[in-house]
């Protein structure tokens, strides 16, 4: 960002554990050079994460048509195979946008100096693990990240990216398929329940995606850290289109059931990975000159912490859809449509939080801290208003939308038991996702896995207590406690003015 903010004062510990709210709260709305960079990026980056759940609301709508039984199947094996693909995907994607903005932005600063002779003190390059080093003290070479005379990038980070997902996606294909039954039976589906043979089915076929679904959010990750989302929404939309399209027609016109539905998602997966290779091909290098330049220490390094994270956030809502599949097939089919729409308008907010990232990488890597102050305070103040206008939405409209998802009585019934649960509980996530894309962009890795992992310890210990004691109603009370916690610890890095924010104090 070329335009300068205001920077803060030396000011009390109070002060600074507030700011990120209270830092030029009437511009919030304001269409100035952020806020214009915030919507360029946030808006096309929240329709592409919020097109896949959508398009699985319509799998579930579709599949609700066919029985509560199928209905809960599919959620189980739905929730089986997120638990398993963020595990790899998050880390990934989220290290990749990082990287690559740091690697885009340190390019225009190299190629800045070299045209005005002089190379700019401060600019900073990643060349030895996490170590950041003057760009005049590096080797011309360390990096490698110039143009070719056909203008396309030269990113090591993206070639990593691409080879890293590819592998990921064959494992996890290969383990999802071979170990199906017993999965599922960890996750609650015994051998004796209806629900086995049409989890197994759909679990199996959309394992076959795994490595096309691993490569797609690869590349956009180096996409975001372009700070282009527009083209992830273009392939995101064609593909869950033809996903839409192609449900009715497996699913009834193939009397294939749940199969039909497995086969056109995977489909659709494929078909999001063609268009976005294609596009990278045409503006970035993939083929690095060495395999040093591919920087996979760095990248295993941060992708560690970042699993350790993935794991402990995910774990925590997998291990409630579990205890609602032990409930029993109508628990858990209303669990499912509430999960599905708990996360797909959550989601909204990860736009702002790809747009904090992005920007926040670039300007680290510059050292702006104007700017990273300034975009810190204005996606969560965004974030808090999203999260506000969202609760409104579903505390109206969710208890009469249940009726797209299933005629069943007694589901219908617990759909509008967790009605309040997922409203209320809408600001309190949009903030929790925002916080994710800040520490991100701040590359606050290290942070952001060991307070997750304190965040997803307490959880578990509420989820075991509550849901013995309260059943369905506890499920949903414990998941609130764990967004609460998951937004007070990204809160507490910022107010406290610790990690890379300590020039706050200063």
């Amino acid at each position: 960002m070329a335009g300068k903010v205001e920077t803060y004062p030396r000011q009390g510990n109070w002060k600074i554990f507030f700011c990120p709210f209270l830092k030029d709260l009437r511009l919030v709305f304001k269409l100035d050079e952020l806020g214009l960079e915030i919507a360029k990026i946030a808006f096309p980056a929240a329709m592409a994460l919020t097109a896949d759940p959508i398009a699985s609301l319509i799998d579930t709508a579709f599949i609700g048509l066919i029985g509560a039984v199928e209905l809960a199947a599919v959620g189980i094996s739905i929730a089986l195979f997120n638990q398993v693909s963020r595990i790899a995907i998050f880390p990934l994607v989220s290290v990749t946008t990082s990287f690559v903005a740091e690697e885009d932005t340190i390019t225009q600063l190299s190629q800045e100096a070299q045209e005005s002779g002089t190379l700019q003190m401060g600019s900073v390059v990643n060349t030895e693990g996490d170590k950041l080093i003057p760009i005049e003290e590096s080797h011309p070479k360390s990096c490698n990240i110039v143009k070719t005379e056909s203008e396309k990038r030269n990113i090591p980070s993206a070639s990593s990216a691409l080879i890293i997902g590819g592998i990921l996606g064959i494992i996890q294909a290969v383990l999802l398929i071979s170990l199906a039954e017993p999965a599922l039976n960890i996750m609650g589906v015994k051998s004796d329940s209806p629900m086995l043979s049409p989890a197994q089915k759909y679990l199996k076929l959309r394992s076959l995606g795994a490595p096309a679904v691993l490569l797609s959010l690869a590349m956009q990750g180096v996409f975001r850290g372009f700070k282009d989302t527009q083209t992830p929404l273009y392939a995101t939309l064609a593909g869950d289109i033809t996903n839409i399209v192609l449900d009715p027609i497996f699913i009834f016109s193939f009397r294939l059931g749940v199969s039909g539905a497995a086969i056109a998602h995977v489909l659709s997966q494929y078909l999001i990975s063609v268009v976005l290779f294609w596009r990278l091909v045409r503006q970035v290098v993939l083929i690095p000159p060495t395999r040093k330049h591919l920087q996979f220490a760095r990248f295993l390094k941060n992708g560690f912490l970042l699993l350790m994270r993935v794991v402990a956030v995910t774990f925590c809502v997998t291990l409630a859809a579990s205890m609602a599949a032990h409930q029993g097939p109508v628990p858990m089919a209303a669990f499912q449509v509430c999960l599905q729409v708990w996360l797909a308008t959550s989601l909204l907010a990860d736009g702002l939080a790809v747009a904090g990232q992005a920007i926040l990488a670039s300007a680290f890597a510059r050292k702006d801290f104007d700017s990273t102050t300034a975009t810190a305070s204005r996606v969560l103040q965004l974030g808090l208003v999203l999260g506000l206008v969202l609760a409104i939405i579903l505390g109206v409209g969710l208890p009469f939308a249940g009726r797209i998802f299933t005629k069943d009585g007694d589901v219908l019934h617990l759909i509008r038991v967790a009605t309040p649960f997922v409203a209320a509980t809408q600001p309190i996530n949009a903030l929790a996702f925002v916080f994710d894309g800040v520490n991100f962009g701040a590359s606050d890795f290290s942070y952001a896995a060991h307070s997750m992992v304190l965040v997803a310890i307490l959880s578990i210990i509420s989820l075991f207590i509550l849901s013995s004691s309260l059943g369905y109603v506890g499920l949903w009370i414990a998941l609130t406690i764990y967004m609460s916690l998951r937004a007070f610890v990204g809160f507490w890095r910022i107010g406290t003015g610790t990690g890379p924010w300590s020039y706050l104090r200063n």
